[in-house]
């Protein structure tokens, strides 16, 4: 797209035979979409992520039983040990909203079902699965035989 100056614009608008509100309101048009552009080009680059599996264990021990789980997302740098805090914190702000004393979240079931992405967003935290899904366990290596 080229680039031209706005001054350039208004004088040859303004040799023209135009009337002066509608040279205004074109020069106006033209302010507001060079604005909107500068606006797109200032803002921030997405945040890269990583996915995070928060399990429930609430028997506090790993063993062969059937596990469940969450998959968040925080960004990319940061540990994923902080992912659970940031959930409490984004659960803890709710809390203390009208609507929170209202209907408190009280687990991280709660908090990942019906949570809303805007408690978590200031967090940095995304929830992506709001059911709880299933957590297979494996011993990363692939059989060489089909009977295995």
């Amino acid at each position: 797209m080229a680039k031209v100056d706005i001054e350039l614009v208004k004088m040859i608008l303004q040799k023209s035979d135009l009337d002066a509100r509608k040279i205004a309101q074109i020069m106006e048009d033209i302010n507001f979409e060079v604005k909107s552009k500068n606006a797109e080009e200032n803002k921030e680059p997405p945040v890269k992520k990583q996915f995070v599996v928060i399990v429930s264990d609430p028997h506090g021990k790993f063993t062969d039983a059937d596990y469940t789980g969450w998959v968040v997302q925080i960004p990319e740098d940061d540990n994923p040990a902080d992912a659970l805090n940031r959930i409490h914190q984004g659960v803890y702000d709710f809390n203390a909203s009208p609507k929170g004393r209202r209907m408190p979240i009280e687990t991280i079931s709660d908090a990942c079902e019906f949570g809303s992405a805007k408690m978590y967003k200031e967090h940095k935290i995304w929830v992506k699965t709001k059911e709880p899904v299933l957590i297979v366990r494996t011993n990363n290596k692939v059989p060489k035989d089909v009977s295995e």
